[in-house]
């Protein structure tokens, strides 16, 4: 599941064990992850901003993954990061590795290696649902740090996911199905018998697996930023099972 909605992943408040020297590497570790998460806004911010001016020169989507893909690769897997800050931050390795992966994959594995399909509307449409995202997740991360949350940015975080996580979530998934039949043409990461390795992959049914992996995950992850969207706008107290 591409989008990444997952609390902490981002920053989180740094947890002490010893009063000294854990008062000091909790200072360290706010630091880095403020610049961390001001970096990153700023990088959303460029891409969102040459995303629109591309679209007023050219008046048209076609070209526009191309021209932005630098950017987008950079900054997208620069998110690795935030499995590492997981060690820092409360927030779960397991979801926080599969949402960073998935979008990983997306750019590198899908859009970037299948270059066919790099105009569809699809993909401008999980590329527009990212960048609002992100731009959006990283600047509440950033001020929440600073201890100086506007309640706008607050407000937009817990809303603006109503929308862009089920448009992110169909962007994705059509543009891993307009790959199909270029997959299955080419038979693209594929690994045939006979080889000496004795083992078959085929590149074009995994695709449509990860498609259906979609249906119990998706749920999961929107609702469950519904009850966290009750919990911090509304006040609700929700009990949650551990991941």
């Amino acid at each position: 599941m591409a989008s990444s909605e997952e609390d902490g992943g981002g920053n989180g408040a740094v947890e002490e064990k010893e009063n000294g020297k854990k008062r000091r590497l909790g200072a360290l570790a706010t630091a880095w992850l403020i610049f961390y998460n001001v970096a990153m806004t700023a990088g959303w911010l460029v891409l969102g901003i040459a995303m629109l001016r591309f679209y007023i020169q050219k008046g048209t989507h076609r070209g526009l993954f191309r021209s932005v893909q630098k950017t987008l690769k950079f900054f997208q897997t620069l998110a690795l990061l935030e499995v590492v800050h997981c060690a820092v931050v409360r927030t779960s390795v397991l979801v926080t590795g599969v949402q960073v992966s998935s979008r990983i994959f997306m750019v590198w594995f899908i859009a970037h290696s299948i270059k066919q399909i790099q105009n569809e509307e699809s993909v401008i449409l999980f590329l527009v649902v990212w960048t609002v995202t992100e731009i959006t997740r990283y600047s509440f991360y950033t001020f929440n740090l600073l201890n100086h949350l506007p309640y706008f940015i607050k407000w937009a975080r817990y809303n603006f996911f109503i929308i862009l996580y089920p448009a992110g979530v169909a962007g994705e998934l059509l543009t891993i199905y307009a790959a199909l039949p270029y997959v299955k043409k080419t038979g693209m990461f594929s690994l045939r018998l006979p080889n000496k390795y004795n083992v078959s992959f085929d590149y074009y049914y995994f695709l449509i697996i990860v498609m259906f992996s979609y249906v119990p995950l998706f749920p999961q992850l929107y609702f469950h930023m519904l009850r966290q969207r009750r919990r911090v706008l509304h006040g609700e107290v929700i009990v949650e099972k551990d991941d």
